[in-house]
């Protein structure tokens, strides 16, 4: 121990017994330990508590692991050096810890300096003659009050739009559901969720916060991003942002801001990427500029990055390369030199674009530019953290970038080398049906270009046939449109081309009606 903390002990130990003589509660021991050495040696409120209980560290955690038993739970992962660190003020207890750390000291978060209220709801100051005691000894300091839960207010525009994604998400739930269009009044609850979410980001100073449950669910939300049904998946997203705008709209501890803002900006582009899979330009730009709001309140570079790299591809997709490469230079600018998915995702756009704007043809200029392109995406890839290569919507995987380099090479007619790549893609490709499609459109392009139409068609039409109704988006129809008319130019006789035709026009058909239900 430093001669600053045995100062630091001794006056605490000073103040402890006079205040046990004088009959005075540890919570109230506690505050003046705080007062008398706050300012000296920085005495947190939190350790305050553990020294007017005249206890060690050790002490306080095997309490803590006796409760956990109690509560049959298995052993926390808490230590002397998290409980040091809470104490310091480095790290802060999650909702877990601090409930089970209030029960020890037998006060609330406001009395060890963390914002309330606790995960379990009640109080945990003991009944009966402490309590009374106390109450007698002085006035009740605001820390000290009973804790009083009021439900959050909500407007009947939210409790609608919400109803309306509910009962989207119910009907997207039914085994025989096809729902693969937007409809009116779901865009309007799209929409509607997205603006009040810019009107709450813009007008507003409030601060965030939000449990630790809400972040896990935003994670969940990626992991599903490949394997659940965008509309599906779009109505769970909206939900989760809509109660993260009404916990934003009323005023919040400010030391949780930013943890409020980045679930806004990750909600916010998660929806906008799902956007682009059905097809809703519009809408997925509008949330994309949401998520920028947001990620600006954060300061995190590589947030925004995120957003701008996911945003360049709304023009990407829907013929506006030469935006698409603005977009994505910009985005690679944010990044800066730090390591993020967006310093490998933001050179596979411009490389994407820059095979667009090409036309098909195999300019050297133009080849080189993309190739470099890729060369800087597969570098910065291998920086990244080992979470971001694994996370397919935060982050950006190997896979990903497999599939991507694929479709660049299938664009500037490198057909040998990307037919290599597309199969490694495809063989990574275990779960997200939409990549899986777009790479075997990509085959089916680099055998037209070879000259092999039947073969093209044969894989297409294996393609549309592989996807289901509600993953049959724009996303799909749109290249498969493209790649219909480049096989009609070679050849309008081929074999197999009014199976193709009929794959991919099947949810034109009146069918469709059985979505509204």
């Amino acid at each position: 121990m430093s001669g600053r903390q045995h100062r630091e002990t001794e006056i605490a130990r000073r103040i402890r017994a006079k205040g046990l003589a004088a009959g005075r509660t540890s919570a109230q021991i506690a505050d003046e330990i705080h007062e008398a050495c706050a300012a000296g040696f920085g005495t947190s409120r939190i350790k305050a508590h553990r020294l007017a209980h005249g206890i060690a560290l050790a002490d306080v955690i095997e309490q803590v692991r006796a409760l956990f038993e109690r509560d049959n739970k298995a052993m926390p992962g808490i230590g002397e050096t998290l409980l040091s660190a809470y104490e310091s003020g480095l790290k802060r207890p999650g909702p877990e810890y601090l409930h089970y750390l209030c029960t020890v000291y037998r006060v609330e978060p406001a009395a060890l300096g963390y914002d309330p209220p606790c995960i379990c709801g009640h109080g945990h100051r003991m009944p009966g003659v402490v309590a009374a005691a106390e109450a007698k000894e002085r006035p009740q300091r605001p820390q000290e009050r009973e804790l009083v839960l009021r439900p959050v207010e909500t407007d009947p525009e939210d409790e609608e739009d919400e109803n309306i994604l509910r009962r989207t998400l119910l009907n997207s739930l039914q085994a025989d559901a096809n729902l693969t269009d937007l409809e009116g009044p779901v865009l309007g609850a799209c929409e509607s969720i997205r603006r009040r979410m810019d009107e709450t980001l813009v007008s507003s100073t409030v601060s965030a916060a939000m449990l630790d449950q809400w972040e896990e669910s935003t994670v969940s939300f990626g992991r599903q991003y490949t394997t659940t049904a965008p509309l599906r998946l779009l109505c769970d997203v909206l939900l989760e942002l809509s109660a993260v705008r009404t916990a934003m709209s009323q005023r919040q501890p400010i030391d949780l801001q930013e943890r409020l803002c980045r679930m806004a900006a990750q909600l916010s582009g998660l929806a906008g990427m799902i956007m682009i899979n059905l097809g809703d330009q519009r809408l997925a730009r509008s949330f994309f500029r949401t998520g920028r709001t947001a990620a600006d309140e954060t300061g995190d570079r590589a947030l925004r990055a995120w957003i701008g790299a996911r945003e360049s591809l709304v023009p990407l997709y829907f013929g506006d390369a030469r935006e698409a490469l603005t977009l994505a230079k910009k985005s690679r600018d944010m990044a800066g030199s730090t390591p993020c998915p967006a310093q490998a995702m933001a050179p596979v756009v411009e490389a994407r674009a820059l095979a667009m704007m090409s036309n098909g043809e195999s300019k050297k200029e133009i080849v080189d530019q993309a190739k470099r392109a890729l060369a800087r995406a597969r570098n910065a890839f291998t920086h990244l953290r080992p979470e971001d290569q694994e996370d397919v919507a935060f982050g950006y995987t190997e896979k990903q970038l497999y599939f991507y380099q694929g479709d660049v090479l299938t664009k500037l007619g490198q057909t040998i080398e990307a037919e290599v790549v597309l199969d490694q893609a495809l063989e990574k490709y275990e779960d997200h049906i939409l990549d899986q499609t777009l790479i075997r459109l990509d085959q089916a392009q680099c055998r037209l270009i070879d000259g092999d139409v039947q073969e093209a068609v044969a894989i297409a039409t294996k393609a549309l046939n592989l996807v289901s109704d509600e993953y049959l988006t724009d996303l799909i129809v749109r290249p498969a449109l493209a790649l219909e008319r480049a096989i009609i130019s070679r050849d309008a006789t081929v074999p197999g081309l009014d199976g193709f035709s009929a794959a991919l026009r099947r949810t034109k058909q009146p069918e469709l009606k059985g979505g509204d239900g």
